[in-house]
């Protein structure tokens, strides 16, 4: 029962593979242009953080403008600790390969293209397997990595008939 136990946890990650690999939707309507922004609407503290762009800033196309104005107000907005957890990110991001920030930005966009029920579905699994203890996430993404194509593929069809024909309360064990 472990072992099946181990594999429903396992199959969880997987989860996010078939959903991903499902046909690319529909192409979204294009949005409407953005206006530029000048750099005299910014406040001053949107111009400070901005500074680097000051002396380019009317040849930076209206998106990339509105984008900066936008950013520029979240981290003015974000409390210190918040900063703190975003520049790290961004380290991590910068330190990142290219080729795994190609990767990234692709299932970014897939993650996004997903109807909201499956992204409710992606997160709730996430969050499920971020709560194991590190040692189980570490055995869990092992087995999965070590798992051929097939073997991954009966690992997630499993997880879903147990999702569609869950244990009785008395049953499971947590």
């Amino acid at each position: 029962m472990n072992a099946l136990r181990s594999m429903v946890a396992v199959v969880l990650l997987a989860l996010t593979a078939p959903a991903f690999a499902q046909t690319a939707p529909a192409p979204a309507a294009a949005p409407a242009p953005a206006q530029a922004v000048g750099w005299s609407s910014l406040s001053p503290a949107q111009q400070q953080l901005l500074h680097p762009y000051a002396g380019q800033w009317q040849s930076l196309p209206p998106e990339r403008q509105a984008a900066l104005a936008r950013g520029s107000q979240r981290w003015l907005a974000m409390p210190p600790e918040q900063r703190t957890l975003a520049r790290q990110r961004f380290e991590q991001w910068r330190a990142l390969p290219p080729e795994q920030r190609t990767l990234a930005r692709q299932r970014y966009e897939q993650w996004r293209a997903l109807p909201p029920d499956e992204q409710k579905i992606v997160r709730d699994n996430f969050h499920r397997f971020q709560s194991l203890p590190p040692q189980r996430r570490a055995m869990l993404r092992e087995r999965w990595q070590n798992a051929t194509p097939a073997e991954r593929q009966r690992m997630i069809a499993r997880v879903r008939a147990r999702r569609a024909h869950p244990l009785p309360a008395e049953r499971r064990k947590e």
